[in-house]
């Protein structure tokens, strides 16, 4: 990776960075705070995973790795919500 393309990714992440930061401080409802922040931050783990990472260098192979791997995260994730939700209730 050229000096060039890795301060450009740094700039993309300090952008997006500051992305976020700039929602800390207008009003927007939660879920579309969520949803912008969800989207922002998948952008950032992929500018990170692919150049840093050097995934964008590695073969399919390797690539095709992440998606089972995030599937089976999303899945653990949607298997503990029924619980977050039940704590959540009982603090109210």
């Amino acid at each position: 990776m050229t000096r060039k393309l890795a301060l450009i990714v740094w700039l993309g992440l300090l952008a997006l960075t500051a992305v976020e930061v700039w929602l800390a401080y207008i009003h927007t409802p939660p879920l579309t705070m969520l949803i912008i922040l969800l989207v922002v931050s998948f952008g950032k783990a992929a500018l990170i995973a692919s150049y840093f990472m050097h995934l964008r260098y590695e073969p399919r192979a390797a690539f095709r790795l992440i998606i089972p791997v995030s599937v089976t995260f999303a899945l653990l994730l949607l298997g503990f919500l029924p619980d977050a939700m039940r704590l959540a209730e009982r603090r109210k």
